[in-house]
């Protein structure tokens, strides 16, 4: 691994940050029609076809978190539905000429830059091997096929990224977007995996011995004539799949050694090939922040702040439904305010705690919310506070220099511990809100939006990774959430980072503003269209 020095992770972080006279160094224009391919292919890889299988589990939102009645087994259907609910297609959108997809993981400006892997042993109906999920088919791309055997069976999952998906929009500041979607990413498998009856679990891998067993580390396999920043994955994360029946995947060089010795089919599809811009920075900030040999899975969501179970939520509509629906708000109405116990419930469901979007998480939290309430019932417009757990006590306690008279909110839940800084008009908020987000309607339209405030002492290495990827599960939360209420969330990349410090009397740099979310009624654009993400017959075909 390259050196790097010691305080790159935060140089990177400083100098990616939008203020008021200048936005972070990106693109000074972009061509659409020349936008990086949204999704990568292995053509020569043998594929097979996952089943559209999700409405067979389908069960109440309410219910997540409830073992199900009867134990569901890992199978070509089952790892379909996984994968069919957290990182497939959700619906094709066009207006006009133009068509897009959406998929049920959310990102940053649409652009996707995150891969998934399946690495399985004698699972039911899938080969052995090492597989890449197309989730423009729904399928597997066989990227490694090995003999089968006779070990019980097992299953993981891996996340990588292309980080020029980002890069191509949004510069510099692009790692931080990348770092945001694998939280997400993360968040709709636990969601996905919790509606099955199944956990993640994150195995202790390094980023290279990571990048090796995916074959990411194989550069002559990519394009040729593709630049190496901007054709490359980076290796993310392995997550081995708890479920009935199911054994701890082998060891990683195990599997490494098997793979080189079975041979390697397919190779990764062109992404862009005409690249018009360089971003070294990401490129380093990546190399900066990748997992040493292992990362130790220590102090898990079971073992830290222990908070009351998480009550089922009203809403009679499916697990299932909620993730599919899940859209970003474009517009919000003003007129339309949120009920207090539903903004209440929305900000008890980031709590962390063993459950969705939470699993597989390590540590306490290290990511807490300064919340800008606008039109919420029964609360008052101003800023408020909601420490997570971890170091939120130690944040509290900073921010009452700035908010002498900040205090717990009344009839609240005291194990929420939401606290009001100070109060304020809604004109002056909203003013305030729209300002910090890069003057964007929709931080003052809605009923609250919110920047996350991360504990900087732990953003070192591979803990920088840990705090954004932290920010997308909250967001994850945050989204599904808001669905369940029957209002939208939207996440927030595009914000001014200190003058967001700055209004909550931050003065050092331990506390940083790292993603931006915020929550209303929706207002639909009726000229966009929409379609089934996948045709109607493949359905009964598979």
């Amino acid at each position: 691994m390259p050196d790097h020095p010691p305080n790159l992770l935060r140089l990177y972080h400083a100098r990616t940050k939008h203020r008021f006279d200048a936005y972070a160094a990106g693109p000074g224009q972009l061509d659409w029609d020349a936008q990086p391919a949204p999704f990568r292919h292995y053509p020569g890889a043998p594929v097979l076809d996952l089943p559209l299988a999700a409405d067979r589990y389908e069960r109440a939102y309410g219910q997540l978190g409830v073992a199900p009645a009867s134990p569901i087994a890992a199978t070509r259907e089952s790892l379909g539905a996984l994968l069919e609910l957290s990182l497939a297609i959700s619906a094709w959108k066009s207006w006009g000429p133009n068509r897009w997809a959406l998929r049920c993981n959310p990102s940053s400006g649409n652009l996707h830059p995150v891969e998934a892997w399946a690495l399985c042993g004698s699972l039911s109906d899938v080969p052995d091997g090492l597989h890449h999920y197309d989730p423009e088919r729904h399928a597997l791309q066989h990227r490694v096929l090995v003999p089968p055997g006779d070990a019980a069976p097992w299953l993981a999952i891996a996340l990588s990224s292309a980080m020029w998906r980002e890069a191509w929009k949004y510069g510099e500041r692009a790692f931080r977007y990348c770092q945001l979607d694998v939280g997400h990413a993360l968040g709709t498998l636990a969601y996905a995996a919790e509606l099955l009856g199944w956990r993640l679990r994150p195995l202790a891998v390094g980023s290279d011995a990571l990048a090796g067993l995916l074959g990411l580390d194989r550069t002559s396999d990519f394009p040729a004539g593709g630049d190496a920043c901007t054709e490359r994955e980076e290796a993310e994360i392995l997550l081995a799949i708890d479920a009935p029946g199911l054994a701890a995947p082998p060891a990683v060089a195990d599997l490494r050694t098997r793979h080189d010795g079975t041979g390697w089919l397919g190779r990764p599809s062109r992404i862009d090939p005409a690249p018009g811009y360089r971003w070294p920075l990401v490129d380093q900030a990546a190399a900066a922040s990748r997992a040493p040999e292992s990362i130790p899975v220590s102090a898990s969501a079971e073992k830290v702040d222990e908070f009351p179970p998480l009550p089922p939520h009203p809403t009679t509509a499916g697990a299932a439904q909620l993730i599919r629906q899940r859209r970003s708000g474009q517009r919000f109405d003003p007129r339309r305010t949120l009920p207090r116990a539903a903004f209440l419930r929305l900000l008890d469901a980031t709590l962390l705690r063993p459950r969705a979007p939470f699993t597989g998480q390590t540590g306490p939290a290290q990511v807490h919310l300064l919340l800008f309430v606008l039109r919420v019932d029964g609360l008052d417009s101003g800023l408020y506070l909601l420490p997570r757990g971890g170091a939120g006590d130690a944040l509290a306690a900073t921010l009452a220099a700035r908010f002498p008279d900040a205090g717990a909110v009344e009839d609240c839940p005291p194990h929420l511990g939401l606290r009001r800084l100070t109060r304020a008009s809604l004109a002056e908020l909203q003013r305030l809100a729209r300002a910090l987000n890069c003057h964007q309607e929709i931080a003052a339209t809605s009923a609250f939006s919110l920047g996350m405030l991360a504990d900087f002492s732990t953003a070192d290495g591979a803990g920088y990774r840990e705090l954004l990827r932290e920010a997308g599960r909250l967001g994850q939360a945050l989204y599904l959430e808001a669905e369940a209420a029957g209002v939208r969330g939207t996440g927030i990349g595009c914000f001014f980072d200190d003058p967001v410090h700055e209004v909550a009397g931050l003065a050092d740099a331990r506390w940083q503003s790292i993603y931006h979310f915020t929550v209303g009624t929706p207002v639909i654009d009726e000229r966009i269209e929409s379609a089934p993400p996948y045709p109607p017959a493949w359905r009964e075909k598979r």
